[in-house]
Order: C-alpha cells, then structure tokens, then sequence
C-alpha cells in the first residue's frame, strides 16, 4: 500500500460537478493498494497515519498528529500512485490491486480510520474521474508505504 499525505488548511473532492466529501484542517490521503494488501498493512498504515506528528505545537514545531488537532481526514483513492514508469514513456500499472481487490481494501482502509479518529472520514468516489481541491499547509506532503512486513 501507498499513501500520499498532504496536510491541508482545507480540502475536497469533487465528481460530476457533485461534492463528495470536503474537509477543513487536517489530512488529504491520497491511498493506493497493491494486490499483496491485507488488514496488517491497511492497519499499519492508518495507525502510522493519525499519529504522524506533522502538525505544528505552541512553539511551531511539528509536534502534534491528526488526532491531537482532532482534524479531519479526506481518503481518496489513486491507483496511479503505483505507477511504474521506469521503462519506456507509458506508465505500467500492473502493481495495482485490480478493482475487485482494492475496493474492499479501500473500504476496510477508510473503517479503520474512522475507528481510530472516532469521526466519519469523508471520501471520493472509487474509480471515477474525480477532482481534488486543497490548500496545502506548508507545505507539508509525505509519501508512506507499507513496510514489506506487513503484506502477504
């Protein structure tokens, strides 16, 4: 699993001219799943995620997570994100879990989260052509992945 996090003063998903989920303060996860997901590294993943220490205390360092802000988090899904473009100039994207597998990870992935913030976790729309407003705070952008520990 890959994860692209982006701390944000605000954010939102758009599908069809239709909002399909917005967020004030927090984080914009960009999630893509590999065919070697499970419930350990989706687990380890969104645990590492709400205690990422990425947002500024008192002193401006950055010192608090997610959860100690109680900001919000925005999941949107990305298989591109598992993009390998080492050779030739067309990305190949054979490393992404086919639709059929990575829905339900997706879906377990965003239940987990909502467990561990104890808020609901606004999201796009699986697959669709989606567009992706923020205002990145910092900026701050992180790229996350699974440890190999953690899938299979």
């Amino acid at each position: 699993m890959r994860v692209v996090i982006q701390r944000v003063s605000e954010a939102s998903v758009t599908v069809e001219g239709r909002i399909t989920g917005q967020i004030g303060p927090g984080l914009l996860v960009l999630a893509g799943f590999t065919p070697d997901d499970n419930l350990k590294s989706l687990d380890w993943i969104a645990r590492k995620l709400v205690q990422l220490r990425i947002f500024g205390d008192e002193e401006g360092k950055m010192n608090r997570s997610v959860q100690d802000i109680q900001g919000q988090v925005l999941v949107v899904s990305q298989f591109t994100l598992l993009a390998d473009a080492r050779k030739g100039n067309r990305p190949s994207y054979t490393g992404a879990a086919p639709p059929p597998v990575a829905i339900p990870l997706y879906q377990q992935f965003v239940a987990l989260l909502e467990t561990l913030l104890g808020q609901p976790v606004p999201t796009g729309e699986f697959g669709a052509d989606m567009q992706v407003h923020l205002l990145n705070d910092g900026p701050v952008t992180i790229v996350l992945d699974s440890p190999e520990g953690a899938q299979g």
